[in-house]
């Protein structure tokens, strides 16, 4: 999550004045960690194709980016995808939606990749049955080359402040194929005190913002060790980390300076959201949890390729007891009795965030 604020920033409660000075620019411009993006370039370097097109596969978003994929590789042209148990969220996801959603958007973004060589993924989904793998994959010649192969290395998930831009009736239309695109004022300030309400709810609530401060990974060093959970990196919360203001502690303690500034950038974050899309499924089926992950892919490649900013805002779908009135608006207002929205997403123009930390496609292979 690399939030970007002006170059000079005053925390007039804290004290502290930090002016960007040249010598503080070089200093801050060598703290990318680029051990961490490094999957990104590596992308597409297998012969093997199944490794060429996992390489890609696990570039995909997932809940908190805990990137909860296993391989086992089988035969020339297969492998079983496991789902890593280890990397759950009890607290904020207790029955595993979002961590099948995720595993939905690894499958497709899978599919997607594979095109490049034109080959075909066939996917047999859970085939010991619900509790047992995710899925057995084999991947064989034939296809055409996915139009959305061109955006994957693009695409992103902007936790950044949109323009004040409306999104047109021709992208509504075009995006209305992957879920409801809301864009009326009335609709869209409703929508927004919602995930505001919601995100707030989180913050308050110890035992699901605790999760979330455990996966923290405070800038380079330990975004580099641990490239998974929620990365703090970039010039301004480096800043921070340097300064001792962001902290473990501070971010759970809410009279805190770091903890108040995480909710002024949050506020302006959502806050600044021109349009929202969500998406729904008639049921919530562990096959209708990975189906919703696999058009969400396919959404997050087709507003990358309509120069489009999307944000998951996830926090009101979690199912866990202090976010219920929330969970039960969503649904009141964005789906039809008995649908489930899977998810739920920010619209708009903003900057082309630095991507997201991943661990190598070596250490996720049970048996490479």
């Amino acid at each position: 999550m690399t939030l970007t604020r002006r170059k000079t920033l005053a925390l007039i409660g804290g004290g502290v004045v930090f002016a960007a000075s040249a010598s503080a620019g070089t200093f801050m411009a060598t703290r990318t960690p680029k051990a961490a993006h490094a999957p990104w370039a590596d992308a597409g370097g297998y012969e093997d194709d199944r490794l060429f097109a996992l390489s890609y596969a696990l570039l995909a978003p997932n809940p908190h980016n805990r990137q909860p994929w296993l391989i086992e590789l089988s035969g020339k042209d297969s492998f079983r995808l496991h789902r890593d148990q280890t990397r759950d969220l009890p607290h904020t996801d207790p029955y595993h939606r979002q961590i099948f959603v995720g595993l939905g958007c690894f499958l497709e973004l899978l599919k997607v990749a594979a095109t490049l060589r034109q080959k075909t993924t066939a996917i047999d989904l859970f085939p010991e049955g619900l509790d047992g793998p995710i899925a057995d994959v084999t991947i064989t010649e034939g296809g055409m080359t996915d139009p959305l192969v061109p955006f994957i290395l693009d695409r992103r998930s902007c936790k950044e402040p949109f323009e004040d831009r409306p999104i047109s009736p021709e992208i509504s239309e075009t995006l209305s194929a992957y879920g409801t695109v809301i864009t009326a004022d009335a609709e869209v300030e409703r929508v927004r005190k919602l995930t505001w309400d919601a995100w707030l709810t989180e913050m308050h609530t110890r035992h699901a913002l605790k999760e979330s401060v455990d996966l923290m990974r405070f800038g380079k060093s330990e975004i580099n060790a641990n490239p998974d959970g929620i990365d703090l990196g970039g010039p301004f919360l480096e800043t921070l980390i340097l300064a001792g203001i962001l902290t473990r502690e501070s971010q759970l303690d809410p009279n805190s300076t770091g903890f108040r500034e995480g909710v002024k950038i949050y506020q302006e974050m959502l806050s600044a959201t021109p349009a929202y899309i969500a998406l729904t499924t008639n049921g919530n089926s562990r096959y209708e949890q990975i189906a919703a992950g696999r058009r969400w892919l396919r959404l997050n490649l087709e507003t990358t390729r309509l120069g489009l900013s999307l944000h998951p805002v996830s926090q009101a779908l979690q199912e866990y007891e202090e976010m219920a009135p929330h969970y039960a608006e969503t649904h009141r207002i964005l789906a039809k009795p008995g649908e489930t929205v899977q998810m739920l997403g920010r619209l708009g123009y903003g900057p082309h965030p630095s991507r997201t930390p991943r661990w190598p496609l070596e250490t996720r292979i049970m048996n490479g």
